[in-house]
């Protein structure tokens, strides 16, 4: 029977039937959400991928700076006679896709309450296959500081969007899975980046940096098509009153054939933690974020997100240029970046075992923990002789071992984190802050990184991972006293552990009951 034909379906169910569909759901079991959000899951997935395209695109800038056809293309001879992009425009190059990108996040806050997830991401791949025409056309730096600046714009709809979408379609038992999902889309780019210039590299004329560019555009269109038919978030639909589009978005999200799934108390839980917001902060503005408990909270995701420009990750995209300038040969520096970026996505998948058993504070401590230790390793490296080949080899690994620990720690749970402790009202707007403070951050990052590795500046070379050592060692103190564990929790549950201002050391043992606790407007729970 259709919602049109039985009116009683147009009222919200009652209150206990939104506490019962929230008990089941965190009472439910990985393969149990598998197979009753089988739909939701595959959609995540296809979002998400979106962001393949901005790893790929960072770690190819960062690779083709160790191409001699890119330098002498894009860069200036240098005393000795070898080809060089200066460090003024590395940083530029580097800067411009992060100043669009923030441009784009604040455009994704601004448009996807009104237009809806799917409808923004819809404009942003139409946008970002135009864009890249003026990649793979480029005949100055000029022009390809531009190309950068302007993908820049749908990359940080990308950037968001797909992580706000998995933590609202999915059950709390998939959503560290598909929101970490998202690391392994980057680091799927990443490899990529490596393998395509790894192969083009050894042309030695315009093409070694022509195809990787041409290769970004195997993913719009098809990605495009597909978003077209992906149902919006019933999360949404409730924001803007919309009960009977929640219904219809959650039966396309969930499996028909589990006759036990109650769609109707789903709806009521997802009513009931939107008007609990409501009660506790009334507007969806940015301003809002900044207000009463969301300032706490927009202070949490958004030092979570810096946290990963500030560990020292960003010797990660510099990887290949990173081990050229170390000394190593520049064939084996590509090699060894696809062994890194391999490490990578091992990294990721063995971060969602230690996820469901361990909780996601524990492994981002213990991440940047190992960290501090990496970099301190790989500072003291620089220091061998450079006839000492061994030495060099370290650094590489040292990298590669980096690369891993970060991978199953602080790169995936930050995705967790920031989708998990920022309010469902306030979660576009709160993770694009968030985004945008890692962006600006990694401005700053990009500049230290080029003048540090790059011969014509400061030349540091491998000792400016003692420089890294340092911001790491702050954040993981920021991270001890201020990030909290949401394993396991409702957003309504979290809700009222930041109402009640618990202390981020004792989020995990603070039993709480949303529905006993909180009165929500009479008209929503009325039976």
């Amino acid at each position: 029977m259709s919602d049109t034909e039985n009116p009683q379906l147009k009222e919200p169910r009652p209150l206990g039937n939104g506490k019962h569909a929230a008990q089941l759901e965190q009472a439910m079991t990985l393969w149990q959400g598998l197979r009753l959000y089988p739909k939701a899951v595959a959609w995540s997935v296809l979002l998400s991928s979106t962001l393949i395209m901005e790893g790929y695109d960072l770690a190819l800038l960062g690779s083709l700076y160790a191409s001699p056809a890119f330098n002498k293309k894009y860069g200036v001879q240098s005393a000795n006679g070898s080809w060089t992009v200066p460090a003024p425009w590395q940083s530029a190059l580097s800067n411009g896709a992060r100043a669009g990108e923030v441009i784009g996040l604040i455009i994704s806050g601004l448009i996807s309450e009104r237009l809806g997830y799917r409808w923004t991401m819809i404009c942003a791949l139409v946008a970002i296959n135009a864009i890249i025409f003026i990649f793979f056309f480029a005949v100055n730096v000029k022009m390809l500081l531009s190309a950068e600046i302007l993908a820049g714009i749908p990359w940080g709809i990308f950037q968001t969007l797909p992580a706000a979408y998995a933590s609202e379609v999915c059950p709390v038992v998939l959503r560290p899975y598909l929101t970490t999902y998202i690391n392994m889309c980057w680091v799927f780019g990443q490899f990529i980046a490596a393998g395509v210039n790894r192969g083009a590299v050894q042309r030695g004329d315009e093409w070694s940096y022509r195809i990787p560019f041409a290769v970004q555009w195997a993913w719009p269109l098809p990605m495009l098509i597909g978003i077209l038919f992906a149902p919006e978030s019933p999360w949404w639909h409730v924001r803007r009153g919309d009960i009977a589009g929640a219904r219809r978005a959650l039966k396309r999200l969930t499996s028909s054939k589990d006759r036990d799934f109650d769609l109707h108390g789903t709806i009521a839980m997802i009513q009931h933690t939107n008007e609990l917001e409501k009660s506790l902060a009334a507007g969806t503005s940015y301003v809002d974020c900044f207000k009463g408990v969301n300032l706490r909270r927009t202070e949490i995701v958004c030092g979570t997100w810096i946290v990963q420009t500030l560990s020292g990750q960003n010797l990660m995209g510099y990887f290949a240029y990173f081990c050229v300038q170390a000394g190593l040969p520049r064939i084996y520096s590509f090699n060894l970046s696809l062994g890194q970026y391999a490490l990578g996505v091992l990294g990721t998948m063995g971060s969602w075992f230690l996820m469901s058993k361990i909780g996601r504070r524990k492994i981002h401590l213990f991440g940047l923990s190992t960290l501090f230790i990496l970099l301190i390793i790989t500072g003291s490296l620089s220091f061998a002789p450079s006839s000492n080949t061994s030495a060099k080899w370290a650094i590489g690994v040292m990298l590669m071992i980096f690369t891993f620990v970060y991978d199953i720690s602080v790169g995936p749970v930050t995705y967790s984190l920031v989708s998990e402790l920022s309010s469902t009202r306030l979660k576009a707007k709160t993770i694009n802050l968030a985004r945008a403070g890692y962006n600006i951050s990694n401005i700053v990052v990009n500049v230290l990184t080029n003048y540090q590795l790059n011969q014509s500046a400061w030349n540091w070379s491998a000792r400016s991972a003692y420089f890294w050592a340092g911001t790491c060692l702050v954040c993981l103190i920021w991270a001890f006293f201020r990030v909290p564990e949401p394993k396991g929790r409702t957003y309504e549950e979290l809700d009222l552990l930041f109402e009640r201002r618990i202390s981020a050391r004792k989020f995990h043992k603070t039993e709480v009951d949303a529905f006993e606790e909180v009165e929500v407007r009479e008209d929503i729970v009325k039976e």
